[in-house]
């Protein structure tokens, strides 16, 4: 492990700073000693690159956290593939090639973990990226995030830049997005059980088939481990950034309705895709480097849910 990137009087700028994973940098940042730098879309739209060069030419960050990205879930993907995939790759090469013009020592890209084949072995190792197909119903966000992950080993290999590339799995927590035709599986049933929970309902529909397992991480715990990586690691090859654990979309069903108090029935929409079988991380890289979550998934799930009550219900 090389010796550690202090960010202690630092200026750190967080891209997507108001977005789910970049407040939770800010959050965490403030205990690094750092002097973060945000700049909201009235600032500078991300998509446009000389907007891009002008504001990183200003702020001169000594380090980027790149948290900026159009993300949601299958729905929204399906819908909008064009949005997903133009919009990610300008934001990820606008502001990496201004922060390298402006001279950032450091940058973090941070992906997701649908850059890996549908059909990767499970847990997925970081060395499965480009060993088969993706998944069709969110392949143009990962190949926007496959084409992040290339750019800084580019980026490294001409120019000597230290830009390391970090890949969350499915992240939850305060400031996620309940908007049930846009948001991923966690928010989205946070959502419909507490109108059913209102609405007394007999029963909320989930998609598929409830099989599929999936691995989930909060927000806060994904924010340490960037910042841990920052600190820790240069390399050219991504690193996972997961809680190792997994479970059925049925099982997390039970676990939200229990949370928010709902004793309804479950059904399955049997119209709608599953997605991926299976789709766990393999968390070897990161622990090894001495890295591990602390926020459980039950206790992440009810802080979201009182996130929910205060900010949406």
């Amino acid at each position: 492990m090389p010796d550690t990137f202090e960010l202690s009087g630092r200026r750190v700028y967080v891209a997507g700073h108001r977005g789910m994973v970049g407040s939770a940098l800010v959050r965490r940042l403030e205990r690094e000693g750092a002097e973060v730098l945000t700049a909201g879309r009235d600032r500078a739209d991300l998509k446009r690159q000389t907007e891009v060069e002008a504001l990183l030419d200003d702020l001169r960050p000594d380090v980027v956290f790149m948290a900026a990205a159009k993300v949601g879930g299958i729905l929204a993907n399906d819908t909008y593939p064009a949005d997903f995939l133009y919009d990610n790759l300008m934001i990820a090469a606008n502001v990496a090639e201004a922060a390298r013009r402006a001279g950032a020592a450091k940058f973090l890209f941070l992906g997701s973990s649908c850059i890996y084949p549908k059909f990767a072995p499970q847990p997925i190792p970081e060395d499965a990226l480009l060993t088969g197909p993706l998944e069709p119903t969110n392949e143009w966000y990962a190949i926007a995030k496959i084409a992040g992950i290339k750019l800084g080993q580019a980026y490294r290999r001409q120019h000597g830049w230290d830009y390391i590339s970090g890949m969350p799995t499915n992240l939850y927590g305060p400031g996620d997005n309940f908007d049930l035709t846009s948001s991923h599986v966690m928010p989205a049933l946070i959502r419909k059980a507490h109108q059913a929970k209102l609405s007394e309902a007999p029963a909320i529909t989930v998609w598929g088939t409830g099989t599929p397992r999936r691995e989930f991480l909060h927000v806060d715990d994904c924010a340490d481990a960037a910042v841990f990586l920052m600190r820790n690691y240069s390399g050219e090859e991504h690193v996972n950034i997961g809680s190792g654990e997994d479970l059925t979309i049925l099982d997390l069903t039970r676990l939200v309705c229990s949370v928010v108090g709902y004793e309804g029935e479950i059904v399955h929409d049997l119209t709608k895709p599953d997605g991926t079988p299976r789709k766990l991380m393999s968390a070897d890289k990161l622990r090894g480097m001495g890295w591990s979550p602390s926020v459980n998934l039950e206790s992440g799930v009810r802080e979201t849910y009182r996130w929910f009550l205060e900010h949406h219900a």
